[in-house]
């Protein structure tokens, strides 16, 4: 059941890390936005993706082997909702360019990955520490949708 939870926990994280990319519009649109004034550099966003991409993987492995078969369960399916929704914020932001439904999506990112927090902490504390950049990062992407939305 560990090896089996672990497997999926980081199954879902590459797909998440696959499937980011899956939407993105190649043909200037989003270079063509007006920026909000607060948005970080680009060189944060290669740094912070693969960061998050690697915490959450770490932390499923982490839960898969320190925690009782109910709360890997719990973590795995708010993870996969966490995934989907980020994915949604993907689709939504670059294809039909619907910046509130991005935005809703990203907020239920961000309500997804409280518990997945909290379980992490419960595995370790360190690791769950680690985590919570992503969390972060997750409310601050979901604030730049938002300013998107509002400039563009």
């Amino acid at each position: 059941m560990r090896v089996v939870a672990s497997i999926l926990g980081v199954a879902l994280v590459l797909i998440y890390a696959i499937g980011s990319g899956y939407w993105i519009d190649n043909t200037g649109w989003y270079r063509s936005l007006n920026r909000p004034s607060w948005q970080p550099p680009d060189y944060i966003f290669g740094i912070i993706w693969p960061y998050n991409f690697l915490m959450l993987g770490i932390s499923s492995i982490f839960v898969a082997r320190n925690l009782s078969k109910n709360l890997i369960a719990i973590f795995l399916l708010f993870l996969a909702v966490s995934v989907i929704s980020a994915l949604l914020w993907s689709y939504f932001f670059y294809q039909p360019h619907n910046f509130s439904a991005a935005s809703i999506s990203l907020a239920s990112a961000a309500i997804a990955t409280l518990p997945l927090v909290v379980i992490t902490f419960q595995a370790s504390r360190l690791i769950g520490a680690l985590l919570i950049p992503y969390q972060a990062w997750l409310i601050i992407a979901m604030f730049l949708s938002i300013s998107y939305g509002k400039n563009n």
